[in-house]
């Protein structure tokens, strides 16, 4: 197995593509990969952000569902999704930013040594921005001129995710057997009285965590819309996928088959604590795209070759 994994990409539920769309482009000024289509279900729109070059390890996608509820706050799910930032001072930065915007956050706080702001996103999505660890260096990350946030307070990819779980030792022993990430140790989750165990990766070049939150008081999540739908850990290349898919064989581990999604392909999954993971191979392949400041309606609909021959079809699907 490959011990340089990432978090390839993490993937949130949404009500509405383009008022999503308007909040993670205009307010937080992330850069547009594609908008294509859940290969699922034809009806929803899936947008991909990242930065300018697409790198796995700094994409954030949300699936539009038209139909169903806002998300349940509970245990067994991603809590939090924290994106990495250069500076306090980009905080102060983002915090003026989110008053100017009337955006609910939280003020700076400290967590874990380091400063970072929690905010919610389009439909209570818990978000949050933080700065970036003393092994990382803000050169080794891409930026945007044409973004609407300076240069120097952008977000540069993602940092950390939260899960709220029952059984943490069963989620972090598995994570640890399958992708050799490193335990920081213990700690107190910010006010409250639940413990808190955080794994590391052993990228170089790409330093995230996962905190594992150890929750028996608050009832399991029931799914909807601002909800955190899966997390993608990275895989070098289909060679390296297929190992995971023999890893879970012998953990009697239900999956899904290798898909091909076009742009990657990948597998799904999930942990003992029913949190559901992607693998993802890190090429990305799908064709540069600028968008310029082109309005959602307006931008055309990217899809991979193997969906191309039902474009048509797709688009009517998309216009109900």
């Amino acid at each position: 197995m490959n011990h340089n994994s990432i978090i390839h990409h993490v993937s949130i539920i949404n009500h509405d593509a383009e008022e999503s769309f308007n909040f993670y482009r205009n307010i937080l000024g992330l850069n547009l990969l594609m908008k294509t289509v859940n290969q699922e279900n034809y009806e929803m729109y899936h947008v991909f952000f990242a930065d300018k070059y697409g790198r796995p390890g700094t994409e954030v996608t949300l699936f539009e569902m038209k139909e169903g509820k806002d998300n349940q706050f509970g245990a067994n799910a991603f809590d939090r999704l924290l994106f990495k930032v250069p500076s306090v001072e980009s905080l102060k930065y983002w915090e003026a930013r989110f008053d100017e915007y009337e955006v609910c956050h939280y003020g700076i706080e400290v967590y874990t040594d380091r400063s970072l702001i929690r905010f919610e996103g389009p439909d209570n999505t818990p978000l949050g921005l933080i700065v970036i660890s003393d092994q990382e260096d803000v050169h080794q990350f891409n930026t945007d001129e044409q973004s609407t946030v300076p240069v120097e307070y952008q977000i540069l990819g993602l940092d950390s995710i939260h899960a709220r779980v029952r059984y943490p030792k069963a989620s972090i022993e598995h994570f640890q057997q399958l992708y050799n990430w490193i335990s920081a140790g213990q700690q107190t989750f910010f006010d409250t009285d639940l413990s808190v165990e955080i794994l590391h990766n052993r990228n170089q070049d790409m330093y995230h965590e996962i905190h594992f939150i150890y929750d028996t008081f608050n009832p399991l999540e029931d799914q909807g819309f601002g909800g955190i739908h899966h997390v993608a850990i990275s895989a070098e290349d289909e060679g390296e996928l297929q190992e995971v898919e023999t890893a879970l064989d012998k953990l009697n581990m239900v999956h899904s088959p290798i898909k091909n999604r076009g742009f990657f392909k990948s597998i799904y999954y999930r942990d003992p604590n029913q949190l559901l993971f992607e693998v993802a191979t890190l090429k990305l392949n799908m064709k540069e795209i600028t968008f310029e400041d082109k309005a959602f309606q307006d931008i055309p609909l990217y899809l991979p070759e193997h969906l191309e021959e039902k474009r048509g079809y797709i688009e009517k699907q998309l216009q109900k």
